[in-house]
């Protein structure tokens, strides 16, 4: 058993060291629609990758990276209108994918499994990525900790203090995207936006720090995406679906708490 789920099951570790920091900076700073914009957008890279014949992964990663820094630009000059532009950067990049896959010759699998994910097909080469996005993470947590709580909380501290808070909210964003590009294969595009929101949203109701919070998130993800690693094993079913159908039961239950 351990031999067929053992890279999964690390990466599902390694996936919830990044929920737990992220998802939580996407929560306290109301930026799901803006994720779900970097997630979607994403698969432009993943079609272009598959018809150039290019590593899929880097592909991805530049694709999601120049999307992160239009999608900053809106949502800093252009903030009355950010919710109508981020839904339109979210049709532009599935867009460009499903072009860029209907010109490339034969049938190609590969786009499935990043749309749903697959996180029991993870190689070695992923988890690498996952572990150097996992450090890169937490060196930047233990460095900004304080001037990310400012930029959650009170962005106009940070301007009181000399700060520049548009460079800030972008390190997010591309810390963000770097984030999903690093899960999207384990957990596919529909279904990344609700595996990065929903521990952080039931560890808020139960921590009163922010740090007490991504750990909890952590703890929260690590269990779910195990658990639902080991029904699906057992019962012959798609990971991912099984893992988001836990966690929202959790949320669920978590709400009878006031």
């Amino acid at each position: 058993m351990w031999d067929l789920i053992g890279n999964s099951v690390y990466a599902g570790i390694l996936i919830s060291i990044a929920i737990g920091i992220i998802g939580s900076l996407i929560v306290i700073n109301k930026a799901t629609a803006i994720t779900g914009s970097i997630a979607h957008g994403s698969f432009g890279g993943i079609g272009i990758g598959i018809f150039l014949g290019v590593n899929i992964l880097l592909s991805t990663t530049l694709f999601t990276l120049v999307l992160t820094l239009l999608l900053t630009v809106i949502t800093i000059y252009y903030k009355h209108r950010s919710d109508s532009l981020i839904g339109v950067i979210w049709a532009l990049g599935m867009s460009v994918g499903i072009i860029f896959l209907n010109l490339a010759p034969g049938y190609n699998a590969d786009a499935l499994s990043y749309l749903f994910g697959n996180i029991l097909l993870i190689e070695n080469s992923d988890l690498w990525m996952m572990i150097a996005v996992d450090l890169l993470l937490l060196v930047s947590i233990n460095i900004l900790y304080n001037r990310f709580l400012a930029m959650s909380y009170d962005i106009d501290f940070l301007k009181v203090r000399g700060i520049n808070g548009n460079l800030l909210y972008t390190y997010f964003l591309i810390l963000t995207s770097l984030t999903i590009v690093m899960s999207v294969r384990a957990i596919g595009i529909i279904l990344i936006l609700a595996l990065f929101t929903i521990p952080p949203l039931i560890a808020e109701k139960f921590t009163k720090k922010f740090y007490q919070m991504m750990l909890l998130s952590s703890v929260l993800s690590a269990i779910f995406i195990v658990g639902g690693i080991i029904i699906s094993y057992f019962y012959d079913l798609a990971p991912t679906p099984v893992i988001v159908i836990l966690a929202a039961a959790g949320l669920f239950l978590s709400m009878f708490r006031k």
